[in-house]
């Protein structure tokens, strides 16, 4: 019998997973910018094509199939799945179009973001108190994003798009009463038609890439892998470590696409950024600060209930 995981503590295997899963997303940059010459849009109807198989093989090695399927008979889990399933598909779309185009630094930036943006969220939308630290927090990447908009001229749009496109995906994900597997298997089940009937279109029009070198087929496969595969890592490797903890643990990804972009890519990073990006690690610092005190009031909130049981 597998025992019940303890929220106070975090699991080694926990922490290998989720661990895993930040370090396949940082080095995802790299991945994607092998594929930069072929069109956004082929690329993500190869992830959601490749993804549906290793994720219906993981929940048919779970034997946990029949709660797709009883999804499938419901229009109002179908209904949300299918906005969660929009909105991941908008993020990866930006994400893919980002690394093509020399926004890398602008994706990492996003990633950064998010954390904070789901904070405002929680206070915004379900009416969650903020410290005074977390107002701190995101005053601070407030004023980043006014800085590089001051600068550019106009909103840094690649960050926003994937900070808002994440953000409110894993806030709708909350909502959807379906485990973090079962989620994800019937999201790309429900983009798959709309991902084959672009790869279908595709050939017909002289666009497609697929089959006709060995390299570029290979590596569309293998969006399935690099896309399925972190999700899973991370979706079993939360439940087994505090929440503080994957906190702090998903910066490893933004900092990893910060560094591909800057020493592999090359992409400058002067002028305004050299006033954001500091604004927001200071941001994210507080945030840390803030989440670590929470999570110790909560251990000694709870401290004397099991003396007392005891």
């Amino acid at each position: 019998m597998d025992s019940i995981p303890d929220p106070r503590t975090d699991s080694p295997k926990g922490l290998i997973f989720a661990i895993t899963a930040y370090m396949m997303w940082g080095v995802l940059p790299v991945f994607m910018k092998a594929l930069s010459h072929l069109p956004a849009a082929e690329i993500i109807a190869h992830r959601v094509l490749w993804s549906l198989p290793i994720a219906g093989a993981v929940l048919i090695w779970q034997g946990r199939t029949t709660e797709v399927h009883a999804a499938l008979r419901s229009p109002r889990l179908l209904a949300m799945a299918a906005l969660t399933a929009i909105l991941i598909s908008a993020n990866w779309t930006i994400y893919v179009w980002a690394i093509a185009n020399g926004h890398t630094l602008d994706a990492a930036l996003g990633y950064y973001i998010n954390p904070l943006f789901s904070i405002f969220l929680g206070a915004t939308l379900l009416k969650e108190k903020l410290s005074r630290g977390q107002i701190a927090a995101i005053a601070l990447a407030a004023f980043a994003v006014i800085i590089l908009t001051i600068s550019a001229g106009t909103l840094p749009l690649v960050a926003v798009g994937l900070t808002l496109s994440w953000g409110f995906y894993a806030y709708c994900k909350k909502s959807l009463p379906l485990g973090p597997n079962q989620g994800f298997t019937l999201e790309v089940l429900l983009l798959t038609p709309f991902a084959a009937a672009f790869l279908i279109w595709q050939p017909m029009q002289g666009q497609a890439h697929f089959a006709q070198n060995g390299f570029d087929t290979v590596m569309l496969i293998a969006c399935g892998p690099i896309t399925a595969i972190p999700l899973l890592f991370y979706a079993n490797g939360a439940k087994l470590i505090r929440l503080s903890t994957i906190g702090i643990l998903q910066y490893i990804a933004p900092t990893m696409i910060f560094l591909c972009a800057v020493i592999l890519f090359h992409e400058p990073f002067e002028g305004a950024r050299l006033v954001a990006f500091p604004m927001i690690w200071a941001a994210l610092v507080i945030y840390t600060v803030t989440l670590l005190g929470q999570a110790r009031q909560r251990r000694r909130a709870k401290a004397p209930t099991r003396s007392r049981i005891q």
